[in-house]
């Protein structure tokens, strides 16, 4: 028994000698890490305090003033994803492998207001959570009205004295393209669904078609004399345009181009609003100081509303169903009531009241004011006006995004 036991001892020792050995012999792979850096920016210019996490556990990370944050010890595959209260980042997140210093973000804000100033030959761009121009954007020769796509943020601004559309791109705030089309542009709107845009030309009495994916004009339609505003259904498909010298609204089916109804409103149309939920088309006529009301269903006037002194923009909030209307004469927004077609409020503004935005979601409506250069800011709850913010020189027309 105990040379069996020895020759146990023997053999153990052995074994345990050739695995040191081996182990010895055989190098084992460390772990490399690796460290990567970016940049996120809002309107071209950094953003501070995003939060920068890592799927990997690290500790998140926040951007500086200039936006710029980096992060070290990462392995293997890591999903770098930013976020901040109030905004959208693209891409949403990146996945790295390796050392880069190139993992940047472009941040933009749901709640954004483009004002057109028709002067300064720009558009400023409002930050809605701050109440502040966040950046000044050279666009063409006076700029009046503007059209956003929510689907693509971007946004298309008329400019009346050189015919063109200027294009630009929401995340970076830089015109991307600039679209001839007919003579004196003024009016524009927009379908999202079918990603078209239609130009009103005062001069040439027609709508130039824009085809937002190649930004070529592919038809033009004519409508009535001198027209100005336009207004879109994209539910319906329908374009609607005020034409001011003859009282009438041009109804245009956008599966055929072509004009289906032309409709006798009041003197001197110039701003369209659309109630898509209530298919409701609501008509500022200048020269009367009345809005039109058409049944979209029956393309025909059901109500005129007397309003304020020179009514010019009008928009809608298609969630509480007000309706607002920007009085040039006598620097007042009428509110509407959809429901009753009946003037519930009027809300004392700037200097020249002309431009209406409106954002449904909070509920706030941006009005420019084209002789004291400003925007008001009305609470849709409340109608009072709860800020008012310097922007260019004689600002004409407000547009959203949200």
């Amino acid at each position: 028994m105990k040379s069996n036991r020895f020759k146990f001892l023997i053999l153990l020792g052995g074994l345990i000698t050739l695995i040191f050995v081996l182990s010895s012999c055989m190098s084992v792979p460390s772990v490399t890490s690796y460290s990567v850096s970016g940049q996120v920016t809002y309107n071209g210019i950094g953003l501070g305090g995003v939060t920068i996490s890592f799927s990997d556990g690290l500790p998140s990370v926040t951007t500086n003033s200039q936006g710029y944050w980096s992060q070290g010890g990462l392995t293997g595959s890591v999903t770098v994803t930013p976020s901040l209260s109030g905004y959208t980042f693209t891409p949403s997140s990146i996945t790295v492998t390796g050392p880069s210093n190139n993992v940047n973000f472009f941040a933009s804000a749901p709640n954004t207001i483009y004002v057109t100033n028709v002067k300064d030959n720009t558009v400023s761009v409002i930050n809605g959570q701050t109440n502040n121009v966040v950046a000044t954007i050279p666009v063409g020769n006076e700029p009046y009205e503007i059209g956003i796509n929510p689907t693509t943020n971007m946004i298309y601004v008329v400019n009346y004295d050189d015919n063109t559309v200027s294009v630009i791109n929401g995340q970076t705030n830089n015109v991307v393209a600039t679209i001839p089309v007919g003579n004196e542009p003024y009016g524009i709107g927009i379908n999202p669904t079918t990603n078209m845009i239609y130009v009103a030309n005062s001069q040439d009495n027609t709508v130039s078609v824009i085809n937002g994916q190649t930004n070529n004009v592919v038809q033009t339609i004519s409508v009535g004399t001198e027209p100005y505003g336009i207004g879109i259904n994209p539910t319906t498909d329908m374009i609607y345009v005020a034409n001011y010298d003859d009282n009438t609204v041009s109804v245009i089916n956008g599966q055929i181009n072509s004009v289906v109804s032309t409709i006798p409103v009041g003197t001197g149309p110039v701003g369209i609003g659309i109630n898509s939920t209530t298919n409701m088309i609501y008509v500022a006529n200048f020269d009367d100081n009345t809005v039109s009301v058409i049944n979209g269903q029956i393309n025909s006037v059901v109500s005129t509303i007397p309003v304020g002194s020179y009514p010019v923009g009008i928009g809608i909030n298609s969630t509480t169903n007000m309706i607002y209307v920007a009085n040039l004469g006598n620097n007042t927004v009428s509110v509407i009531n959809g429901q009753t077609n009946n003037v519930t409020a009027i809300i004392s503004v700037g200097t020249g009241s002309v431009g209406i935005g409106i954002n449904p979601t909070t509920n706030m409506i941006y009005v420019a004011n084209v002789i004291d250069n400003t925007v008001s800011v009305i609470n849709g709850q409340t109608n009072t006006v709860v800020a008012t913010i310097p922007v260019g020189n004689e600002p004409w027309a407000v547009g959203v995004l949200y």
